[in-house]
């Protein structure tokens, strides 16, 4: 681990020698350690710093209710994790991974002095209300709503451009045909975690103890100082990077593949795959990019490469370019049975926040911040992670001979079962809450339970054990599995979950609450949580969790891993030897 550690979680020069020029060599990577790079953790600290206790600033500063509080946490979040897709694109088509970082980078600092403004200025925000029910608080004007959701969007927009390219930038930083660095490039994404919620962890203690006992100036301006701070040390580190210059249009490339296919759609395919357009070997050599055989998957897709007399790129396509948008079309299905689970990271920062709020949070004279306790996530998430990757690792090789231990998908799945345990545990604990609230006459005030905080613990706990498994491994999935031109898109995958989840966390939200308050019923979520029913709520969460876990196990059985890439290149220079040799035999014949 003490090799492993500095090269992964603090990136060095070593990792990052550009692309075109001389490869980093072992000894050169031990002599730079001491050059530490650690912009994700600081960058991690500034976007937790806000969306861990967003919730209870739209409730206390904004007096917003329960369920809208909560869908605009969602709503915001959701954006932050979708917008990579368009970050992911710029990078691939026109800017590069790099450039389209630190222009992102820009504008996400501009959103977070923006935002530090906006809840350090009294004409930005309503009066202070201390009223038990916020319906009767003054609300926060147009103004002072535009000014500070535009500042929360704007750095959404920044986020864009920086999520899906930095890991991607970390992660081409090791050399798949370098034995010793593609052996590192294995934990590299379980480390990438490991920094990532090491951030996480300050900004959910230290971070959220200052807004709640000091102030959200100070708050959120210790953040927007980390942030600015990252940006410089990413900057500096400039010299030592290995930099991709822009492949394309990833989109591009797969809609000519689509569209190529259907125009083509009564050609029938020949019984010879080798039959197939494809480009001369030495054009992929001399690019450096990889040449991929035609796969029997998705067969139809196969038809632009069928050769009609015409070299329209919308009508013919080379096997490689089909075989790469089979690869991203064959992930879907996985993305879409990761919605689920991260509908239920959503509710970390929301519900459980919410729930901790009623409940006795005093250790002496000490007052533990609600959104505080998304602090054992991170805890269990790290120890986890090393666990994992020190010990159950090791000991599945034995077993399965491969070497991440058990397969992306199989890691996945366990996650998905932790998923239903931690609703289960969920409800059955917000059902003893509620049993307290009604034993001591506190549902209709809505007053705090003399019942400790920590009775959450499990759910956020096992929430990161969760995380351990199905994050790190979604991460590594889509990155490992995307083809080599498309990577920061394959990248953005991950974040699209997240994001999506976030809005089916915002719909799901919205539509329980409606449909459960008709026909005169109370409904399950209401401004007092003691009157509402989340333990019903999350009941149904289990439901859902326990039938995605059904339909990402019938997904996993009819999906196929993409080949190696390193075993690819062999292929493609054995090949190459073979034909330069027989060339020469044929030219030395002819003398």
């Amino acid at each position: 681990m003490k090799d492993l550690f500095p090269t992964l979680f603090f990136w060095t020069p070593c990792t990052f020698a550009s692309w075109n020029s001389q490869k980093a060599t072992p000894n050169q990577s031990a002599h730079d350690h001491n050059h530490r790079h650690v912009y994700e953790a600081f960058e991690r600290m500034a976007y937790y710093g806000i969306s861990s206790n967003l919730v209870l600033y739209l409730t206390r500063k904004l007096h917003q209710g329960t369920v809208k509080s909560a869908n605009n946490v969602t709503n915001w979040v959701g954006t932050i994790w979708i917008t990579p897709i368009l970050g992911a694109y710029v990078a691939d088509a026109h800017l590069g991974r790099y450039w389209t970082f630190v222009i992102a980078s820009v504008i996400y600092v501009s959103g977070m002095l923006l935002l530090t403004l906006s809840v350090s200025l009294p004409g930005l925000k309503p009066p202070a209300c201390h009223l038990a029910n916020i319906d009767d608080c003054k609300e926060a004007s147009t103004l002072q709503l535009a000014v500070f959701f535009g500042a929360l969007y704007t750095l959404a927009v920044g986020t864009g451009g920086t999520k899906p390219n930095i890991s991607t930038i970390g992660a081409d930083q090791f050399d798949d045909f370098h034995p010793k660095e593609k052996a590192h490039k294995l934990s590299f994404f379980n480390w990438w975690m490991f920094s990532i919620f090491f951030g996480t962890l300050f900004a959910n203690t230290v971070l959220v103890y200052i807004q709640d006992n000091v102030g959200w100036t100070l708050g959120y301006g210790l953040p927007t100082l980390g942030l600015v701070i990252s940006v410089v040390i990413f900057l500096v580190g400039t010299p030592y990077y290995r930099h991709r210059m822009p492949a394309g249009s990833p989109f591009t490339r797969m809609a000519m593949v689509i569209i190529a296919a259907i125009r083509k759609w009564k050609v029938p395919l020949p019984s010879d795959p080798k039959q197939l357009y494809e480009l001369e070997l030495e054009e992929y050599a001399r690019k450096g990019k990889f040449r991929i055989d035609s796969t029997p998957t998705l067969r139809f897709l196969n038809k632009a490469a069928v050769k009609t007399g015409s070299m329209d790129p919308w009508m013919l396509c080379s096997v490689t370019q089909v075989e790469e948008t089979k690869q991203m079309l064959r992930m879907i299905p996985v993305l879409v049975a990761t919605f689920v689970p991260s509908t239920m990271i959503a509710q970390i920062n929301t519900l459980f926040v919410k729930q901790g709020t009623t409940l006795d949070r005093h250790i002496g004279s000490f007052k533990i911040p609600p959104a505080s306790l998304a602090g054992f996530v991170t805890i269990s998430m790290l120890v986890c992670v090393v666990l994992y990757d020190r010990f159950f690792v090791p000991l599945m090789q034995k077993f399965t001979k491969n070497p991440r231990g058990i397969t992306l998908l199989q890691r996945m799945g366990i996650g998905l079962v932790f998923h239903i345990i931690i609703m289960v545990i969920a409800s059955l604990t917000e059902r003893h809450r509620l049993s307290v609230a009604r034993e001591h006459g506190l549902v209709e005030n809505g007053g705090q339970l003399p019942l400790t905080i920590f009775i959450l613990l499990p759910q956020f706990v096992l929430m990161g054990t969760a995380d351990a498994f199905l994050e790190v491994a979604k991460l590594e999935f889509f990155y490992d599995q995307a083809p080599e031109s498309m990577k920061s898109l394959g990248t953005s995958y991950s974040t699209t979950s997240l994001g999506i989840g976030n809005f089916l966390s915002s719909f799901l939200l919205s539509t329980v609450s409606h449909i459960t308050r008709k026909h005169g019923h109370q409904g399950w979520i209401l401004n007092n949580l003691n009157k509402s029913h989340l333990d019903y709520y999350y009941a149904f969460f289990a439901i859902l969790n326990f039938l995605n876990l059904i339909f990402f196990l019938v997904v996993i059985k009819f999906y196929v891993y993409k080949a190696e890439v390193s075993d690819s290149m062999h292929v493609l220079t054995e090949e190459l030897k073979v034909m330069r040799l027989n060339a020469s035999n044929q030219e030395r014949s002819r003398e």
